[in-house]
């Protein structure tokens, strides 16, 4: 077959971006390989390979870090400088994904009306007209040659259970087979695309790897998109933070290109002309990382101003503790309840509307507050990206757990207070050692793993191993993560879907003033 009649098509395809531009951590300002600024560059340079690529967004985009909370939030200045980097990067199109929701509607109505590409979810409907809330299901991108290539935009079905009512009202979020079906078929058999194209913000609920089930709870559809619609040719997935360069589900290509901007997913599709038209000969993926590029100069210049305005905002106090919050001792946080502990577990509580809550010290750079805090304070104290969950567990579940979190010690015989080697795998796993807040119990590291738990009440009442109790935690450990097993496939309530990093920053601004405090509601003794 002649050159002339095959054709590569190039997609590329960012996710879960979360708000970074620049490739620095806010904690500190230490340099991180990540950011839209970084991507700039990938994709410049494979637009000097192939002119007309196309270049997706696959949502998660206008939230996630201190730059674009202080736009939100703080000084809603000129044009979203998420918009102005995407703009300046010319999109073909977005995907709205669960985040782009927490900062309310008009926020997001405000965003899509300064973009200057479309924004795509054929799921999200206005519930009185049930046509897309927010622009367009799909679009259609035509090449000079004739190639139709049709690329059609979902959204996962579950923010309901995640976002604050007044942030969705009037609009109802669909299973995504149905919708997808009723576009894939119009696509295929009106439109006559010769690539069909799928962004779906939505992960895996199977393992990639094992294809062992994972999840049915609906979050995630990709392998039932898969195998409901063959007929699709590329699903572009996100929304899991998962690095997956290829995977083939049924015949359909389906890639997931990582977080924060650390790298982008590049499809190749070849197509060869025959007298029937366009034909897919072949398929294939990779990722494209952020650290091995320099970041685009011209683009930091655009939002350089943003960026100045957030670096001050961020060591401008927030609020005040009255009190002392610092942490000198890590190992002593860890042995008897501290102010700093309480408070996060009482954030917690609060947001999750629940009695009980268990958190983590999740390494040894934490300081605490103390007199004014600033934001660049929360962020250098909460360094992880939860959000929170509320799952239904047995008091046996709180009991296991404990054992779990006290087997963080050796056992002491008398001399030093030491870390066990268990707690060591890799590196020092400071946050899979766990504090509760609602319960009231000692730990006994004298004696050996699974007799330590020595008192455990809840309310003045020892606890009932057959009871179910409502606690809140992060997502991490609510999945099981960190050994902890007992909460794995356990009923989730509630879901806060906001960074815990962005929750004590409301919490702190909105009391103004913080009072250091604990209950000491437990210990660990020896």
């Amino acid at each position: 077959m002649n050159k002339n009649h095959r054709y590569k098509i190039v997609i590329l395809e960012t996710s879960d971006i979360h708000g970074a531009i620049f490739p620095i951590n806010y904690s500190d300002n230490s340099r991180k390989e990540l950011g839209l600024s970084k991507i700039a560059t990938i994709v410049e340079e494979e637009r000097k390979k192939k002119k007309d690529l196309i270049l997706i967004d696959n949502g998660d985009i206008l939230q996630g870090t201190p730059l674009v909370y202080h736009y939100a939030n703080i000084d809603r200045q000129g044009m979203n400088p998420m918009i102005t980097a995407m703009n300046y990067m010319k999109y073909d199109a977005a995907v709205l994904g669960n985040h782009e929701f927490n900062y309310g509607k008009d926020f997001l109505l405000e965003s899509i009306k300064s973009s200057k590409f479309p924004w795509l979810s054929s799921n999200i409907l206005d519930e009185n007209t049930r046509r897309p809330y927010f622009g367009k299901p799909y679009i259609i991108k035509e090449f000079p040659n004739g190639i139709k290539v049709g690329i059609l935009g979902a959204t996962t079905q579950y923010i309901p259970n995640w976002e604050e009512s007044k942030n969705i009202q009037g609009i109802d979020f669909l299973d995504v087979i149905f919708p997808l079906k009723t576009f894939v078929s119009y696509l295929k058999n009106v439109e006559k695309v010769d690539l069909l194209v799928v962004s779906y913000h939505g992960g895996y609920e199977r393992d990639v790897n094992s294809d062992e089930v994972r999840s049915s709870t609906g979050e995630n559809q990709s392998y039932e998109i898969c195998e409901k619609l063959p007929e699709i040719d590329i699903l572009l997935t996100g929304h899991q933070h998962m690095f997956v360069p290829k995977k083939l589900i049924n015949g359909v290509l389906t890639v997931e290109p990582g977080y924060g901007g650390q790298s982008v997913a590049k499809v190749e599709v070849t197509l060869e002309k025959s007298k029937e038209g366009w034909k897919i000969v072949e398929k294939d993926s990779r990722l494209l990382y952020a650290k091995e590029v320099k970041e685009d100069v011209k683009l930091l210049e655009l939002v350089k101003g943003y960026e100045a305005n957030t670096q001050k905002w961020l060591d401008t106090p927030i609020g005040r503790i009255e009190g002392d919050m610092t942490i000198k001792d890590h190992l002593k946080v860890r042995m008897k309840e501290h102010p700093f502990i309480e408070f996060i577990n009482r954030i917690q509580m609060k947001y999750a509307n629940v009695d009980i809550s268990t958190t983590s010290l999740f390494d040894n750079n934490s300081k605490g507050f103390k007199g004014d805090i600033t934001m660049r304070d929360v962020v250098s104290n909460y360094i992880y990206p939860n959000t929170l969950k509320v799952i239904r567990i047995f008091g046996k579940d709180i009991k296991d757990a404990l054992e779990r979190s006290a087997g963080y010690f050796d056992r002491y015989k008398g001399e030093d207070i030491n870390i066990s080697s268990d707690f060591k795998h890799t590196k020092i796993q400071h946050y899979n050692y766990d504090m509760w807040e609602g319960i009231e119990y000692k730990l006994d590291i004298s004696k050996h793993l699974g007799e330590r738990v020595v008192a455990l009440s809840y309310k003045g009442v020892p606890l009932d191993m057959n009871k179910e109790y409502d606690v809140v935690m992060n997502n991490y450990r609510a999945g099981g993560g960190g050994e902890y097993g007992m909460f794995k496939n356990k009923p989730v309530i509630k879901e806060i879907n906001i960074d815990m990093a962005e929750l004590i920053a409301d919490y702190i601004i909105k009391e103004k003033v913080i009072k250091a405090e604990c209950n000491n509601n437990w210990e660990v003794i020896f």
